[in-house]
């Protein structure tokens, strides 16, 4: 997935400010799992929601105002009620590493306690790990 990095991503420095890689990280999830066919708002009406219990970032190389970069994503495990997903942040002029992470989601109910994630969804996913 591209994104432009704009104004409202930086901090003083014209360098994209730290926290806002995880908002890339959320949207590299999105439309992951988009892309597998899976609707976060039909498994809310399912009852089934995903909280994050984990973030890690390692910032390699600075992205700075007007860049393009790509977040690749992907599942790296799925097990029991927690899934994570793993993200690599690239420049759109160079193949480096500038930022990697990964997100531990836990799978909860509606009253906010943890479920087994479901076999329909682990499918989609190719039931990794």
């Amino acid at each position: 997935m591209w994104i432009r990095i704009y104004y409202e991503d930086t901090d003083c420095g014209g360098v994209v400010y730290y926290a806002n890689y995880l908002k890339y990280f959320e949207r590299g999830r999105t439309e992951f799992l988009r892309e597998k066919g899976i609707s976060l708002p039909g498994l809310h009406a399912e009852g089934v929601v995903f909280v994050v219990t984990k973030a890690e970032v390692s910032y390699i190389a600075p992205c700075r105002y007007g860049e393009l970069i790509r977040v690749d994503t992907r599942v790296s495990s799925i097990e029991g009620v927690t899934m994570t997903f793993e993200h690599i942040v690239m420049r759109e002029d160079s193949d480096d590493v500038a930022v990697k992470g990964s997100v531990i989601l836990a799978c909860v109910n509606a009253a906010g306690r943890p479920v087994r994630i479901p076999r329909s969804l682990r499918d989609a996913l190719g039931a990794v790990g």
